[in-house]
């Protein structure tokens, strides 16, 4: 039943949006919305919850690093908010091809939050406000506002769901259940009924994090010392590189071993994850030490990382050791391992339930198929991690914008974008826990790397206006050098010179027995364009590091992007060809049983969506084809 107040009163002031929550999905929505010229309210249950880290001390790493680049191109504000609070940092994966290379930047909790308050509370159009909604108020399958718990309505015409983590939500550690939200905070206990009663089909899931850990009690001796890198390149392409380059904290790297997981072990049955007390399906790729020991029982040891959480804080994160057993065996389990014998828990390790939805009840806006106006992005869409968070709030954020100003809405496909291959699995794919975005799940991912994602999107953020004039045409001329300094590398013809040769010799690659062009000397894996700089007499100026990359990037992979452009061709004759709205799937001759269920069920807008879901066959697609005259 929804929650009924004692009294109820209207707030005269009409809102365009409404967000419900404040974490990285609702900071991005809010932000975007607002930016857009519309008039709007976010809510939390406490403006201490504002971009809040509940778990992890950072933002980025394996293909988040993508989507947090992907969120700056298109407008959004995370990846400007690391580069102003990161405390180190690093480009994963470095070793292999360029579409893997991830930026990971540990960040200080508190400032990271700071900062992201301090952008909203200083945005024209934006509002913030402490309060739990309740209750969504809908009319003839529209939204036209929410209800407070104090019994406030507040009337708007597209609301965003971005609740997080704390619908719900019961933390639990060992016998102890506390119904509250992460990091103590208020949970929100009553929407999920309203939810419920306007049909929307909810899920049980569960994620967790590691105990806090004094830093004053560690002996870092015991552990390896883990670095920053000695270049810093920052998240967003708006920042001054200069600017990033920072004495930088260091991280330390210790292992579990025989005697960790024998502790694990004997108390398995203290472990509500094991006991049956805990109910929701935890995140597959990131498991608890418990699951770790279990599933994972021929390993002999696993990676423990101890990371800061600020600059002005003793807190340590003990990141590979996320835990729900009880306080005692904590105490014991972190203490078996090296550098933390004396260990000091600051704040114990716990799993988290929570309530969140099934993704497929939504279109690739973000927007629900049932209720027009009603958006969720986040968590709550049943992800994980602060960056796809990030990536699928702005993404709702832009078209709730878009609906109410009548324009078009975005939908970023799979060979766009990272956040086009996460809302594309999301709202295709049936998710029976939680969704962590991984490099593997994109199949276009040497077109969808971190360092193009500005030539990828930022086209996109101006043409819906978060970006400005000066920004893109900023772009505009970097894809314009790169593309007349790759032609020209192209028709630079360099012979078997005595300088060439030496330089080539310098450099361990083979000499050359003929002429070549400056180009195909860069496709050799150990020659770069700065590399060739002497031997390139036209060069009179200077380029920036940035285009320098790209340029070397576009040279050396040059065959396999276009064999990807043309998959990317066949991929997209699918996702242009529309499926009507009201089309009945009964009424299509030959079509398979399962597959009419599946398509009723899901309603895809085009037929690349439609060949994505399980239980619809090529067989079936053809069918389709044929059906709409395709």
């Amino acid at each position: 039943m929804k929650y009924s107040a004692n009294s109820v009163w209207v707030n005269k002031d009409e809102y365009d949006v409404v967000v419900v929550g404040a974490g990285h999905a609702g900071c991005e929505a809010a932000l975007a919305t607002a930016r857009l010229g519309l008039k709007t309210i976010v809510f939390t249950v406490s403006v201490e919850s504002i971009a809040l880290m509940p778990c992890n001390p950072n933002i980025g790493g394996s293909s988040k690093g993508h989507i947090v680049r992907e969120v700056d191109a298109l407008g959004g504000e995370m990846g400007k908010v690391i580069d102003k609070t990161f405390i180190q940092s690093k480009m994963l994966n470095k070793s292999k091809g360029p579409a893997v290379h991830s930026l990971r930047a540990q960040a200080d909790k508190n400032k990271y939050s700071n900062t992201m308050r301090q952008v909203l509370e200083s945005q024209q159009n934006l509002e913030i406000k402490q309060a739990e909604v309740v209750n969504i108020l809908v009319e003839d399958g529209k939204i036209t506002g929410v209800q407070t718990y104090s019994g406030t309505i507040y009337h708007c015409k597209a609301l965003i769901l971005c609740t997080g983590t704390y619908l719900k939500a019961r933390c639990i550690y060992g016998d102890v259940s506390n119904e509250t939200g992460p990091n103590g905070l208020q949970a929100a206990n009553h929407l999920t009924e309203c939810l419920k009663d306007l049909g929307i089909k909810m899920y049980r899931f569960k994620t967790g994090t590691p105990a806090r850990i004094d830093k004053r009690s560690i002996d870092f001796s015991k552990m390896e010392e883990q670095f920053g890198d000695e270049k810093i390149i920052p998240f967003s392409f708006t920042t001054n590189r200069e600017d990033v380059q920072i004495d930088q904290a260091s991280c330390w790297l210790t292992y579990t071993n025989e005697k960790t997981h024998d502790i694990i072990r004997r108390n398995l049955d203290r472990s509500p994850l094991f006991s049956g007390m805990i109910e929701g399906t935890g995140p597959r790729y990131c498991p608890s030490i418990e699951d770790k020991v279990v599933k994972f029982a021929d390993k002999d040891r696993h990676q423990v990382f101890i990371e800061p959480e600020g600059l002005n804080t003793n807190e340590m994160y003990v990141g590979g050791m996320s835990s729900s057993l009880p306080e005692d065996v904590q105490y014991e389990m972190y203490r078996s391992v090296p550098g933390l014998e004396n260990a000091k828990i600051v704040r114990n390790a716990y799993a988290i339930e929570y309530d969140c939805i099934d993704a497929r009840q939504l279109h690739p806006t973000l927007e629900f198929k049932n209720i027009q106006g009603l958006y969720s992005a986040g968590q709550f869409n049943g992800s994980s991690g602060y960056e796809e968070a990030a990536g699928q709030g702005i993404v709702a954020g832009i078209n709730a914008a878009m609906k109410i100003l009548g324009k078009e809405q975005i939908i970023l496909d799979r060979s766009q974008a990272y956040i086009g291959v996460l809302i594309d699995d999301l709202v295709t794919k049936e998710s029976l826990e939680p969704y962590r975005m991984m490099t593997s799940r994109a199949e276009y991912r040497l077109l969808l790397r971190q360092d193009n994602a500005d030539q990828r999107l930022t086209k996109i953020g101006h043409d819906v206006g978060l970006i400005s004039d000066e920004r893109y045409e900023k772009l505009v001329e970097k894809e314009r050098i790169i593309a007349e300094e790759i032609e020209r590398l192209e028709h630079t013809n360099v012979g078997t010179s005595q300088e060439v040769q030496q330089l080539l010799a310098s450099c361990n690659s083979t000499l050359l027995t003929s002429g070549s062009t400056l180009a195909d000397l860069i496709k050799r894996p150990e020659i770069t364009y700065e590399i060739l700089k002497p031997i390139d007499h036209a060069r009179t100026y200077e380029l920036s590091e940035e285009i320098m990359e790209q340029i070397d990037i576009n040279i050396k992979y040059d065959g396999y992007i276009k064999r990807q452009m043309k998959q990317v061709e066949q991929f997209k004759k699918l996702e242009n060809r529309r499926i009507p709205e009201n089309i009945d799937y009964d009424k299509v001759p030959s079509l398979r049983i399962e597959a009419v269920q599946k398509l009723k069920q899901y309603r895809p807008i085009s037929m690349g969506q439609a060949s994505r879901i399980s239980g619809v066959s090529p067989a079936d697609i053809s069918v389709l084809l044929v059906y709409l005259g395709y």
